[in-house]
């Protein structure tokens, strides 16, 4: 098969998902443009000199900073959000303003610069609490929040916006661990594995609770695949990507096994009992797609990146906490 190089904009490309993945692209032959607001520094100054890297500073919300961050672009992989439901809650009208609003004349702009491939990063999220055992692609969705309201409301404006030509693919992902270049501390594996490193004590609510994870280097290289897989094959089409569906418990105690030095768990009562739980087979049948990083090999590029002095101040730094960067800027 005839490798495709593709001139990719990667909204959002300088957030936790996205550091991690422009390098890969860059690497892989594609040029990249990534427009971000940069709010979390400016995590790709190792690889500022690559001739296939723009970047464009600016927001998604600006309709004339989108038109010049998608000059010359034939795919978009559409990152950027208010990512998760705290944040989201923070400032919903500012969520939704990101999220929703500027989601179809984004759409519409890549249309008419000539895009052929568009990429949406939904969430699993949208599904709500579902009993069934495996949580599959075509159960009704039953988002609980704002946040996973707009998920599933956008993934519907793409579905219209589809047409011959361009072809729409949207990507459900689990919870995203492991370590990249713009680290966020405010997901459960990477939560667990930085209190159990720097407080040595990790403390559990609930922990019944089920929670799918996809360790940051498989949700980068699905990415990437995505493309080079034929038109036919994803077009108008929805995944699920997950790969381990854990306990909050069971993945403490994976933290500490790979932690060690006598990490003290504690366990506390707690009102919010959601638990999630995805079936990714689907994706593994129709593109072959099979997550190859476990929990905890996240856990250990996370020590390995604290033990090299990575994540300067890793309890207090806002930079790795969305709420408290988002609060320090007063983003609006």
């Amino acid at each position: 098969m005839t490798k495709k190089t593709w001139n990719v904009l990667v909204t959002g490309g300088a957030g936790y998902v996205g550091s991690a993945l422009v390098p890969k692209l860059l690497a892989a032959g594609h040029r990249v443009t990534v427009l971000d607001l940069y709010i979390y520094g400016d995590v790709f100054a190792p690889i500022k000199g690559d001739p296939k890297l723009r970047e464009v500073k600016g927001d998604l919300r600006d309709r004339a900073a989108v038109a010049d961050a998608m000059q010359g672009c034939d795919a978009v992989i559409h990152l950027a959000c208010i990512s998760n439901d705290p944040s989201f809650e923070l400032n919903p009208d500012l969520g939704k303003s990101i999220n929703y609003d500027a989601f179809r004349p984004l759409v519409r702009a890549a249309k008419t610069e000539g895009v052929r491939r568009f990429i949406y990063a939904s969430s699993s999220s949208v599904y709500g609490i579902k009993d069934d055992p495996e949580v599959t692609e075509d159960l009704p969705l039953d988002p609980l929040t704002d946040y996973s309201k707009f998920k599933a409301m956008c993934e519907d404006v793409l579905a219209e916006e589809r047409e011959p030509g361009f072809t729409t693919l949207i990507i459900r992902p689990a919870t995203v661990c492991g370590y990249a270049p713009r680290l966020r501390l405010d997901l459960t594996v990477n939560i667990l594995t930085n209190h159990a490193i720097n407080n040595g004590k990790i403390t559990v609510f609930g922990g019944a609770q089920r929670r799918p994870n996809i360790n940051i280097e498989d949700m980068t290289d699905l990415y990437v695949n995505c493309l080079q897989y034929e038109d036919a094959a994803i077009d108008g089409k929805i995944f699920n990507a997950g790969f381990e569906n854990h306990s909050v418990a069971e993945i403490a105690e994976m933290v500490r096994t790979s932690v060690g030095n006598g990490v003290e768990v504690v366990t506390q009562p707690t009102d919010d009992m959601r638990s999630y739980h995805v079936s990714s087979q689907k994706i593994r049948d129709e593109l072959g797609f099979v997550p190859v990083h476990t929990i905890e090999d996240a856990v250990d590029s996370l020590i390995a990146a604290f033990k090299a002095g990575q994540v300067a101040d890793p309890m207090a730094n806002p930079l790795y906490y969305n709420i408290k960067t988002m609060q320090a800027i007063d983003l609006a």
